[in-house]
């Protein structure tokens, strides 16, 4: 994984939360369901980001969370930096203290190419591209679904 569990969570809870209308909210249970996740650890990682400016939130019966700004200005670096750190990224695979691009070991240079990807990806995605390409996904098992039940009358 090139992130953590929790910087995992807080990207499907946002694929989620960027469906939901502007002046809107969604309680953590739905989001939750909706993304596989243990409700008691989203709402630490929703509270979390709230607090980072990612996420307005709203008590009461029609309260819950919503995004501070669109699913297209959200890229996936600001949410693993805001959960994880990018101190992960620039560690020497290979555990030498010393390792950096100035002094590479080994493994650097393979290293270096990958990390440069992985970031360049995550600099690039927004939570809008994820939610978009999920949509697709899930609308293109339907239409396999369907035609499986279409033809299993026939």
């Amino acid at each position: 994984m090139i992130y953590s569990r929790s910087a995992e969570y807080a990207i499907r809870a946002f694929m989620h939360l960027a469906s939901v209308p502007p002046g809107k909210y969604t309680m953590v249970k739905t989001v939750a369901e909706q993304g596989d996740i243990p409700t008691h650890f989203l709402a630490k990682i929703l509270q979390q980001l709230a607090r980072r400016g990612f996420l307005r939130s709203s008590k009461g019966p029609t309260g819950g969370f919503a995004l501070r700004k669109p699913a297209a200005e959200i890229t996936l670096i600001e949410l693993v930096e805001s959960i994880d750190g990018l101190t992960d990224f620039k560690r020497c695979p290979g555990g030498m203290s010393e390792c950096n691009d100035d002094q590479p070991c080994g493994l650097h240079e393979s290293w270096k190419a990958l990390r440069d990807r992985i970031i360049e990806y995550l600099e690039r995605t927004t939570i809008a591209d994820l939610a978009t390409a999920r949509d697709l996904k899930i609308k293109q098992i339907e239409k396999k679904s369907k035609a499986k039940r279409s033809a299993a009358k026939k």
